[in-house]
C-alpha cells in the first residue's frame, strides 16, 4: 500500500515532495493522534497537520519557508543554495510549496535562515543553472525585502498576505 500512494505521490508532487510526505504517512499509518513533527531536510517540501511542527535539521547556507495556512496547517520548504540530488532547486521549489498548497488560504509566510548568502534571484534561476564564465549574483549585504518579495511573487500571494523574512543562526529551526 505504501508503494501505491509514494507512486501516487511522486505523480501529483513530485519526488522530494513525494518522499516527505510518504514518510510522514509511514510514521502516523494507523493512528488517530494528531500528527506530530515533519522533517524536511534540504531540497524538500512537506505538509504538516494542524497542531503538528516543522523540523527543519542543519539550516547553514539555507532558508526555509513556512506557509500557515487557515485551519491550521503548514506547508513548508527548505531552500538549498545548491541542489540536492533528487531534490527540488531553490528556482524550484517555491512552485512546488504552491501546488502543495493548492487553493488553501494563506494566512502568512516566514522565511528564516542565511538572509544575507541568498540573492532573491535565486528564486527564479538557481546557482547551478548559469553556466561556467557566466557571472552569478551574489549578495552584497542582506536583502530581506527583496526576499520577501521574491517569495511573494514565487507562491502568488495577494498583498494582504505578509511575509516575515528573519535572519537567524546555523542549525535546526523548529516551527510550531
Amino acid at each position: 500500500m505504501l508503494l501505491t500512494l509514494t507512486t501516487a505521490l511522486v505523480a501529483q508532487l513530485g519526488p522530494a515532495a513525494a518522499v516527505a510526505e510518504a514518510q510522514q504517512v509511514s510514521a502516523t499509518a494507523g493512528s488517530t493522534r494528531p500528527v506530530g513533527t515533519v522533517r524536511i531536510t534540504e531540497g524538500q517540501v512537506a505538509e504538516a497537520a494542524p497542531g503538528g511542527t516543522i523540523l527543519y535539521p542543519s539550516v547553514t547556507s539555507c532558508l526555509t519557508v513556512t506557509v500557515r495556512l487557515r485551519g491550521g496547517a503548514k506547508v513548508g520548504a527548505h531552500a538549498s543554495l545548491f541542489q540536492v540530488p533528487g531534490a527540488y532547486r531553490s528556482d524550484e521549489i517555491l512552485a512546488a510549496v504552491k501546488r502543495r498548497v493548492g487553493a488553501r488560504a494563506v494566512t502568512a509566510v516566514e522565511v528564516r535562515g542565511a538572509v544575507g548568502a541568498w540573492h532573491p534571484g535565486y528564486f527564479t534561476r538557481a546557482v547551478e543553472s548559469y553556466p561556467e564564465g557566466e557571472p552569478v549574483p551574489v549578495p552584497t549585504e542582506a536583502d530581506p525585502q527583496g526576499l520577501a518579495r521574491a517569495v511573494a511573487e514565487g507562491l502568488g500571494l495577494p498583498p494582504s498576505v505578509r511575509v516575515s523574512v528573519e535572519d537567524v543562526p546555523d542549525g535546526d529551526q523548529t516551527v510550531n
